[in-house]
């Protein structure tokens, strides 16, 4: 370990082993100290003279409190799995498919007010004298129902076993360790009482210095089925978020009455891949606004005892929304979340409004990782030298660990890697003094119906979870996360109410069609057309990935098919011949060294118009292509998993987009293996090998060869610039 840097560094505890907590401190230069979930911290700990983190949890710290009040639990919108109707008389068996152990149904609340019965055939809803509940059985019996017709029941249950804690025991085969359950801190009776604990929490632990929470009041959507595995995951849902207590408060706020399907939505549950309503936008604004108004009074209190308060971006962080309008309100000192790559790193360190921010870097010491056989260094290094991209780009000031030390102590090859990359994160901190890293004049922009509230959250269903339907686009954000560049996100209401911020340069639209993140309905809108098309036109850039600006409308799918020169055969537009000719030198693939990835791809692209060219094809489909418009210029990209090559591929895209191929090599590094960030005021230049093999590069500095370097596997360089 480099002695001469220590500190930004915090890792777990664990049970029982004082001296290994020691070693590992030292052994990784770690100035703070945090508990997790089944641990406490003790007095041999709490002494080691170092910041010491307690994790608090506002939600399920109290089981008695819990077990007394299971009136006040938190309660979720679930939908019964589809009944096809082959009589007249139908029996539903509502908890079919879902964990009994997780989920209670309601029968304290009226059934009648704030359950729905729906034919799913027509999308009517039964009225409610032609349904019962059959309470002992936990069946919806429906009279009179139409042969043949699909019918689901929106129903109303408890929380009974807390979806984290429940995860843990699972993976960590916890055997007869209680059941944790969640209540829910709307209540007026469990909120009082929840303030008081903290009081008394905060009387009682005088020696911690940090409060973690984690997070505050609502989970993200996470149930599970019958056999205890998944069924359901949203890391952005709030359907975990409802109760009849906050359905009326929102009548009284917002003015008009929420269903259950404003909530469960068709059983989509308001993913959000899903756009968004406007029941359900105004439903996120007023949870958000409720959730920092309690979140606020308890940091308030932690401020009180001279303590600091951070935020886990995870579990309970639902209605926190960093990134929407009530975060700052809250008076957070930092947030620490679970850093799986580049992207989600960028979604940490890029929060507003806050101190500092925290990275806890994966594996997770848990035993499906730190068991025998088990490489948890291999892990440790690609994460690290995924997210240590974005890093050079927005840095955050901390980065840590999760899980039980006790089983990372037992990997000595996993121990050395971490003391790596504890070092080499310290160095760059060092190195930068604070500096921003340079990026051109111009921004980037994702479009997409969500804009700036899921910032650094687009296309993706649970935290840096591989799914084959988004990787290709999951890519994108990938590699946008270390790029010299700034990049925001906005939305199509910011654009029709708005307009396009001046210092956009280059928009890129990317996802499937009828998602929220390629657009759906709002192609439709003529004025958000309107606005594009004369932004091109003017010399703005404009990208396309998957299915941009798809919506079967008018002749044609991509609506803005004249600005990308492609569109999409569906089958309509048989009968009309296109022709489609390869061309094989561009800018934009001059780099490329191999086959370029284009993911899952898109079937059936061609070329429209006069000026479109295409780059490459998949099968005889148009993957990559490009067109004038006007003063400006599009590029059409089938897909974009993230990969060396691609991430060089989108860089020189952007470039050419927006006509300024010119000033691409400023600061340059010629392998696409390696990539370079530079901090002027400093005047440094750090150079990244993202690979595990040694690598040469030439150095661009103001477009001319610098010089040429060689790097070791995933090492970092650092040079002066002048």
């Amino acid at each position: 370990m480099n002695n001469n840097l220590r500190g930004r560094v915090t890792i777990p505890t664990d049970s029982n082993i004082t001296d290994d907590i020691k070693r590992a401190i030292n052994l990784w230069g770690a100035d703070a100290i945090r508990d997790c979930d089944g641990t406490k911290l003790d007095e041999s700990i709490l002494n080691l003279g170092v910041k010491v983190y307690s994790t608090y949890l506002t939600t399920r710290s109290d089981q008695i409190w819990a077990n007394n009040n299971k009136d006040e639990l938190q309660e979720l919108y679930l939908m019964s799995e589809p009944s096809i109707a082959k009589s007249e008389l139908l029996e539903i068996d509502i908890m079919k498919g879902y964990y009994k152990e997780q989920f209670k149904v309601d029968t304290i609340h009226d059934e009648k007010k704030w359950w729905q019965v729906i034919d799913r055939t027509t999308g009517k809803t039964i009225e409610n004298n032609k349904w019962i509940l059959d309470k002992k059985n936990m069946k919806v019996i429906i009279k009179d129902a139409t042969l043949w017709h699909e019918y689901t029941v929106n129903f109303l249950v408890y929380m009974i076993w807390d979806p984290t804690q429940m995860y843990n025991h699972i993976t960590n085969n916890w055997g007869d360790k209680p059941h944790e359950l969640p209540y829910d801190c709307r209540q007026p009776k469990t909120q009082k009482h929840i303030l008081n604990l903290l009081d008394n929490w905060l009387e009682n632990n005088k020696d911690v210095d940090v409060v973690r929470f984690t997070t505050f009041f609502y989970h993200f959507t996470l149930c599970f089925n019958e056999e205890a595995k998944e069924k359901f995951v949203d890391w952005f849902g709030y359907s975990s978020s409802v109760s009849p207590l906050a359905l009326e408060e929102f009548k009284k706020e917002k003015g008009y009455e929420l269903k259950s399907e404003d909530i469960v939505d068709e059983g989509y549950y308001n993913s959000p891949f899903r756009i968004p309503t406007k029941a359900f936008k105004d439903y996120i604004d007023y949870q958000s606004k409720w959730v920092a108004a309690l979140a606020k009074e308890m940091v308030d209190k932690v401020h009180y005892a001279n303590k600091e308060a951070m935020m886990f971006l995870g579990d309970n962080w639902i209605g926190t929304e960093p990134y929407g309008k009530y975060f700052e309100s809250i008076g957070i000192d930092a947030v620490v979340g679970s850093v799986g790559n580049g992207t989600t790193l960028r979604m940490i360190s890029d929060i507003p409004g806050v101190k500092y921010t925290e990275g806890r870097f994966l594996p997770y010491f848990f035993p499906d990782v730190f068991k025998e056989g088990g490489k948890p260094e291999e892990e440790a290094l690609e994460n690290w030298i995924q997210a240590r991209r974005a890093i050079l780009r927005k840095p955050l000031d901390r980065i840590g660990y999760g899980g039980y030390l006790g089983l990372a102590m037992k990997f000595p090859k996993f121990l050395k890697t971490v003391e790596k990359i504890c070092d080499e994160f310290r160095e760059i901190h060092e190195n930068i003094k604070g500096d921003k890293a340079y990026t051109p004049k111009f921004k980037v922009a994702i479009l997409n119906c969500w804009g700036k509230l899921r910032k650094w959250q687009t296309n993706q269903v649970a935290h840096a979870l591989w799914y084959k339907e988004i990787y290709s686009y999951v890519g994108v954000i990938e590699s946008l996360s270390g790029m010299a560049l700034d990049i925001e996100f906005i939305s199509f209401d910011e654009i029709k109410k708005n307009g396009i911020p001046e210092d956009i340069g280059v928009i890129i639209n990317s996802g499937d069609a009828y998602t929220a993140w390629s657009g759906g309905e709002y192609w439709k809108d003529s004025e958000i057309l309107e606005k594009l098309r004369k932004w091109v036109n003017d010399g703005g850039g404009f990208i396309g990935i998957g299915e941009p600006t798809a919506y079967q409308y008018e002749g044609k799918y991509f609506q803005l098919s004249d600005v990308l020169g492609v569109d999409k055969e569906i089958g309509f537009s048989l009968s009309t011949r296109k022709y489609n000719k390869l061309e094989q030198n561009h800018f934009i693939i001059e780099d490329l060294k191999t086959k370029i990835d284009f993911g899952e791809s898109m079937k059936s692209i061609y070329t429209k118009g006069d000026n479109s060219r295409i780059l490459a094809m998949e099968k005889g489909d148009v993957a990559l292509s490009i067109n004038t418009y006007g003063n400006g210029r599009a590029v059409y990209i089938a897909g974009l998993p993230y990969n060396d090559e691609n991430c060089r591929l989108l860089l020189r895209a952007i470039y050419w987009a927006f006509n300024k191929e010119n000033d691409m090599k400023k600061y340059y590094v010629s392998n696409e293996k390696t990539e370079c960030a530079v901090y002027e005021k400093v005047n440094k230049m750090a150079i990244i090998n993202n690979s595990k093999e040694e690598q040469e590069t030439e150095v661009y500095i103001n477009g001319k060869v610098d010089r040429k370097i060689k790097l070791n596997p995933t090492e970092i360089k650092w040079i002066n610039i002048k």
